[in-house]
């Protein structure tokens, strides 16, 4: 257990805190292993209604920790990065979000499969992929134009810039943009409105929203590992890790 992820199950939500702060809340294999187990436990367990993901009060996720590319378990189809998107992707409960402080790269993708997302105003978000040599992952390539409409993906997926929470909102990302201070609390009130509604009605509504791109969702996250993979061991992608080891702004 790496004791970075907190969980715990009490009033039909099953809540997960990303707590690695001293990191920026980066996630290693450990930490996708425990929130992908989270996920799964979650999804098989009948008194949990709702799923709530959150980081620290002015953290939410830096990313993937850039280390564990370069551990030879970041590679198969039982990776945990990879069983994680897949749990996220699929949870048969509403995932409800609450962010604050930075999320990049993961931190913002795996949004795009939570049913409620609040931001604090002055979240930032960012999709540098391209900038460390890589592709975007967990079907965001699909998601985020379907969302987004493409030019706006494009802007956010190609140049890999920070954006902002209002930017986040208006692309379809955020559901509702809070004070700081409050973001928790809103996600929190939303998940527990959730948690009192008939649970088949809205388990069913869901899957009814989800289904006509699920099979898309699922075939994009494979392809996009498999390039992505491709890219991490690519002479452009160790230039970049290079230039960003150097210079940590060098990838905005």
């Amino acid at each position: 257990m790496s004791g970075h992820i907190l969980t715990e199950v009490a009033d039909g939500i099953a809540r997960i805190q990303i707590s690695r702060p001293e990191k920026m809340n980066a996630l290693t294999l450990a930490m996708y292993a425990e929130i992908a187990d989270a996920l799964e436990r979650a999804a098989s367990a009948p008194d949990v209604r709702v799923v709530l993901i959150h980081g620290e009060p002015t953290i939410f996720s830096s990313g993937n920790d850039l280390a564990d590319f370069m551990n030879p378990a970041w590679v198969g189809d039982d990776r945990p990065a990879l069983r994680f998107l897949r749990a996220i992707s699929t949870a048969p409960q509403p995932v409800v979000a609450a962010v604050n402080g930075p999320a990049i790269g993961v931190g913002t993708t795996m949004l795009l499969h939570c049913d409620l997302v609040y931001a604090g105003q002055t979240a930032r978000f960012q999709l540098p992929f391209v900038n460390l040599g890589l592709v975007p992952e967990a079907g965001s390539t699909l998601l985020l134009p379907a969302s987004a409409g493409y030019q706006r993906a494009a802007g956010l997926l190609l140049l890999g810039e920070p954006f902002s929470a209002a930017v986040a909102h208006q692309y379809g990302i955020v559901t509702e943009v809070t004070a700081d201070l409050d973001t928790l609390a809103a996600a929190t009130a939303a998940a527990r409105k959730l948690a009192t509604k008939p649970p088949a009605a809205v388990r069913l509504t869901k899957m009814l929203m989800k289904k006509p791109m699920a099979v898309a969702v699922a075939d994009q996250i494979d392809e996009e590992i498999a390039h992505f993979d491709r890219q991490l061991r690519s002479a452009e992608a160790a230039e970049a890790f290079r230039t960003f080891s150097e210079d940590r702004s060098a990838y905005r």
